[in-house]
């Protein structure tokens, strides 16, 4: 409910005529339990309408071990989980989002994946599923009538993926594009932002309004799979963005608003847009939040505009602490900019920083994590000479996982003792002030992360034997359980070591070069190849 993209589909999709869009989530495995127990189908929260009932079911593919809960809302739907397994009887079941850039893993459960942006899609594959289904003597006759009048889908049954790890998919007649290329939304403004979204009974994980403010980035991290999935960078105007929030809160009655983007404080009429929503907000005490902050000199101009009413804490993505490494991931902030904005900051009135940083990326060495711990331990100590306490430090360090469509997608995941040494070294080499608090992802789970979204199809039978065993909520570390999913990729013939660990060159056909991207794929081989000239290869 927190998703920003599903509040924008549903409100599109609802404003046809024709069309009613409903929700439905994964119940927690104790309503499953009950689900079953009571021989109840999944229904949508509007009409209690079961999901086998509806033309279409589709999935925001948001995280790779999601994967075993969509097939938990298919089979409690009472749709077939594998797509071959449906008549024309049943719903066509669609998916979007990150993991459609690699849809290879989740092929076997998705008739059509949708490309990028879904603004424009969505309602054209709609539309042409009723058309076809009408027409079509079987579902394989009405999908292909789909992939072929419709740019920027892509339908697996008419790929064909044999070869061994790693190799392109292939379309199995000249019918079908050599390649599918992600839609794009070219003027932002023209789409309609969901002022009017649904207000949950509970709560949920962020009750506020979210507003996107750009869609894609302009700078080119080597390990990020957002900014070439995303391009080009696309704004919206002040006006767009203030008359929505405005509408939004007169609608919900939120009293906080969250500016979105991959860089916000790279949307080039920041300082105007706070202003004007500071003149309107403050008064009603509204606060703002803005994530997804760049270290730059935005970050000294948005110390003076932000307030700390309800939040007190910024959170800032450094991601590597020395500059070696950061010209080797394309990063390209100075420290001085990162601590003279947390100066001014905490001169500002906020007392807490929370900073993500990765480790296990491509030319790292023991001196980078050192790093991480001295900027730690600078910040928190520039809070102590502006405020006269040690500012409050949240480190959270994340795993390097090789995504698809990114400059680092050939290079192999480093072992699991490589990062077994890291999170030691971070945790335990010294002791840390008690204003620092420090912790990193589940290791295995990353690793897990990486075996699916740099896998092929023979993924697919393994997500599906793990949650035939009983895998659920695999997202959730409380819920996880790797040694299932290990038994599982054994048990299919799976070289890990290939599939996770192993970097290879960009000539080497990949799993997802079967999906183009908007700028090209020249750009990542570019990328790749400097950053092999930066580590001296």
């Amino acid at each position: 409910m927190s998703h920003h993209g599903f509040h924008l589909l549903y409100g599109l999709m609802n404003d046809h005529t024709d069309w009613a869009c409903e929700r439905a989530f994964t119940p927690w495995p104790d309503m499953e339990t009950l689900l079953r127990e009571k021989d109840f189908p999944l229904y949508s929260l509007e009409t209690f309408t079961p999901l086998a009932d509806f033309d279409v079911v589709g999935f925001s593919l948001q995280y790779e071990m999601a994967g075993t809960n969509m097939l938990t809302m298919l089979d409690l739907g009472r749709i077939p989980i594998v797509a071959e397994d449906r008549t024309l009887d049943d719903p066509l079941v669609i998916a979007g989002g990150p993991c459609a850039f690699n849809p290879e893993p989740f092929a076997r459960f998705i008739d059509l994946f949708v490309v990028g942006d879904g603004e424009e899609m969505l309602p054209r594959v709609c539309d042409a599923w009723l058309e076809a289904r009408a027409e079509a003597t079987d579902r394989a006759d009405a999908l292909a009538r789909l992939a072929q009048q419709l740019p920027h889908v892509y339908v697996p049954r008419f790929y064909t993926a044999d070869e061994p790890f790693p190799s392109r998919p292939r379309p199995i007649d000249s019918r079908f594009p050599e390649t599918i290329t992600p839609a794009v939304v070219k003027n932002l403004d023209a789409v309609p932002l969901p002022t009017r979204p649904v207000v949950p009974m509970i709560e949920s994980v962020q009750d506020r309004i979210t507003i996107e403010l750009m869609r894609g980035c302009p700078w080119v991290c080597r390990f990020c799979q957002s900014q070439p999935t995303k391009h080009p960078v696309r704004f919206r105007s002040v006006d767009t963005i203030v008359r929505a929030a405005i509408e939004t809160y007169e609608s919900t009655g939120y009293n906080e608003i969250s500016l979105l983007s991959l860089s916000t404080s790279d949307y080039p009429y920041l300082e105007e847009l706070i202003t004007r929503l500071q003149e309107y907000f403050q008064p009603r005490g509204v606060s703002l939040a803005v994530p997804s902050l760049r270290v730059n000199e935005q970050l000294v101009k948005l110390s003076k505009l932000l307030t700390t009413e309800r939040h007190s804490s910024l959170t800032l993505a450094p991601e590597v602490a020395l500059d070696p490494l950061r010209r080797t991931i394309g990063k390209r902030i100075t420290n001085e900019d990162l601590y003279e904005g947390c100066r001014q900051l905490f001169a500002s009135g906020f007392d807490r920083v929370k900073l993500y940083f990765m480790c296990g990326l491509p030319g790292e060495t023991e001196a980078d994590w050192e790093g991480i711990l001295d900027m730690a331990d600078t910040i928190s100590t520039i809070g102590k000479e502006v405020r006269g306490r040690f500012a409050r430090v949240s480190v959270s360090v994340s795993n390097f996982v090789p995504k698809p469509h990114t400059p680092f997608a050939w290079y192999g995941m480093h072992s699991r003792d490589r990062f077994r040494e890291a999170h030691q070294y971070l945790r335990y080499h010294r002791r840390l002030p008690k204003s620092i608090n420090l912790k990193h992802h589940h290791l295995e789970t990353s690793l897990l992360e990486a075996a699916l979204c740099r896998g092929d199809r023979r993924m697919g039978p393994v997500i599906e034997a793990v949650w035939r065993d009983g895998a659920r909520f695999d997202a959730w570390s409380d819920h996880a359980n790797p040694i299932r999913w290990w038994d599982a990729i054994q048990a299919a013939g799976i070289d890990l070591d290939r599939q996770i660990h192993t970097t290879y060159s960009p000539e080497t056909p990949m799993p997802w070069d079967h999906i183009g991207l908007a700028k090209g794929r020249g750009k990542l081989v570019a990328e790749w190849e400097e950053a092999q000239k930066q580590m001296g290869k």
